[in-house]
């Protein structure tokens, strides 16, 4: 049972970004990398490095194009531009991973695997609310996530489907007037400071989940002090599973 002075007493709904916060993209990325001959100069030990500079990159592709005012990207296409970027970066030509090899990477990222404590514990808290998905991507992306990684999410609202990126307001508004709740009804959860920072100025409730792969530039003292829960699950451990404990599942 939530007690009435739980920060999240009163949530009809929650809504979760989806990759980093429920699943682990770079253990997927990076196996997806090692089942390629890793591109001389760069050894095994450097796949590591080159996936989150790919990580890093897309979001700065994503924010530059929502400060332009674009219409929602391609998450497909952008990937493919990062990853060619980074990787002539570093002297990595397509004579060495071809074009052939980038596509089966961009593609690696429809298939992530969820954190240890992602499927159940939005199994336990799709018990008490509503669980569904506000995330940036086209909504293939989505389905091929959720399928993949087993996240038994009610419903899912992509950039495509509603043509708005977070962190525009409007993002979280028309979600939310699509499932018919008040923002104050309502929490984000992510492992992402700006999207929950955009969720609380639409209103909603906030949840950060600390994952070891995310928002490794935030100062996690200070995303503590300006979020409603925050919850340690940067082992993969804790997360959702505690979040669906402090929501009495």
């Amino acid at each position: 049972m939530i007690l009435d002075d739980s920060p999240l007493y009163g949530v009809q709904v929650l809504v979760f970004d989806l990759m980093g916060t429920c699943t682990d993209w770079h253990t997927s990325i990076v196996a997806a990398m090692l089942r390629q001959a890793p591109p001389p100069p760069l050894t095994d030990a450097d796949l590591t490095v080159l996936a989150m500079a790919w990580r890093t990159g897309f979001f700065r592709a994503i924010f530059a194009s929502y400060t332009a005012g674009d219409q929602a990207p391609s998450i497909d296409e952008v990937h493919a531009r990062v990853l060619d970027a980074i990787l002539a970066e570093r002297g990595v030509g397509t004579e060495v991973w071809n074009a052939s090899v980038r596509e089966q990477l961009v593609h690696a990222w429809h298939d992530q695997q969820a954190w240890p404590d992602s499927v159940e514990g939005i199994r336990r808290l799709k018990e008490r609310c509503m669980v569904v998905v506000l995330a940036n991507g086209t909504t293939r992306l989505q389905l091929d996530i959720v399928r993949a990684a087993r996240l038994p999410f009610d419903t899912l609202f992509s950039s495509q489907i509603l043509h708005l990126t977070k962190p525009d307001p409007a993002a979280y508004a028309t979600a939310l007037a699509l499932v018919g709740v008040r923002p104050e009804q309502a929490a984000m959860v992510a492992a992402h400071a700006y999207d929950l920072r955009a969720a609380a100025k639409a209103g909603m409730r906030t949840v950060y989940i600390r994952r070891a792969t995310e928002d490794p530039d935030e100062d996690m003292d200070a995303v503590r002090s300006e979020v409603d829960v925050f919850i340690d699950g940067a082992g993969g451990r804790g997360g959702l599973l505690a979040l669906s404990e402090l929501m009495g599942c």
